[in-house]
């Protein structure tokens, strides 16, 4: 197989969303450190106050404060959301929140982020939810005073903490991909997944940045077999399965990890 992109010379990783709805920590904890035992590469979680899906008032626990926990309990993974509402946090505050978790993890983190989209999340909260251009607006604003109050910090991260962006938004939310972001993670079918590409690539032109800077992401819902091959091609280089909820199953994520080995030698 011939990559047809220049930011296909990464190897493959496989990352896992952790959806902590309708759950027990008990459970979230053991699924996290199976998936670590399972050689998943980056365990995810996702930024809502509420079940997605489900029992609408069910079990939920919040975000930065499990990604803390993740960081202490394992040692080779990387955690991160995916992704985190840039709204539900003063961007300074997000910042040191980050270094504290790069830290506990030893240099683990993923700064996974976006703009947000449920309205209960913020109704419930008392934020205001706005329209989706001024939450992306919002997004543009917080993206540098993150990175300035990152570099104000003391102790600063372990490493420069790679920056996720989530989103197919073709006129601002790929254009910040291509201005800040170290990872694009997107969604749906091969012939979406390259028109975004596209659509990213002629961003990075435009901000004067190098498309093989920033590594692209997917989520996947069945077995390699069904798609992986065309994605690779395509360029992406991070698959992301879900482990379901509240009933974790790591079997799909098995198989994914299996297709990394063969496919990374």
């Amino acid at each position: 197989m011939v990559d047809q992109r220049p930011y296909g010379d990464r190897p493959i990783r496989i990352g896992l969303q952790v959806e902590p709805q309708h759950a027990e920590w008990a459970s979230i904890r053991q699924v996290v450190l199976d998936a670590e035992a399972a050689g998943v590469d980056v365990v995810f979680t996702w930024d809502h106050f509420y079940p997605l899906n489900g029992e609408p008032e069910g079990k939920h626990f919040e975000c930065y404060t499990m990604l803390a926990a993740f960081a202490a309990m394992t040692e080779r993974v990387e955690v991160g959301a995916l992704v985190t509402c840039n709204t539900y946090r003063n961007p300074d505050l997000l910042a040191d929140m980050s270094r504290t978790i790069d830290h506990i993890s030893g240099g683990r983190f993923i700064l996974g982020i976006g703009s947000g989209w449920m309205e209960k999340d913020y109704d419930e909260y008392g934020y205001e939810f706005g329209t989706k251009g001024s939450r992306l607006d919002a997004l543009a604003v917080a993206l540098p005073r993150i990175d300035a109050r990152l570099a104000r910090l003391n102790p600063p991260p372990i490493r420069a903490i790679p920056v996720l962006i989530g989103g197919g938004g073709e006129q601002k939310t790929l254009r910040l991909v291509a201005k800040h972001a170290d990872i694009w993670h997107g969604f749906g079918d091969a012939s979406t997944v390259e028109r975004k590409h596209d659509v990213l690539d002629r961003w990075c032109a435009d901000v004067g940045r190098d498309p093989a800077e920033i590594e692209r992401s997917v989520t996947v819902a069945g077995p390699p077999h069904a798609g992986a091959d065309e994605l690779l091609r395509l360029g992406t280089r991070l698959f992301v399965v879900s482990a379901g909820a509240p009933d974790y199953d790591l079997a799909l994520a098995a198989q994914w990890v299996q297709f990394r080995d063969r496919v990374n030698g």
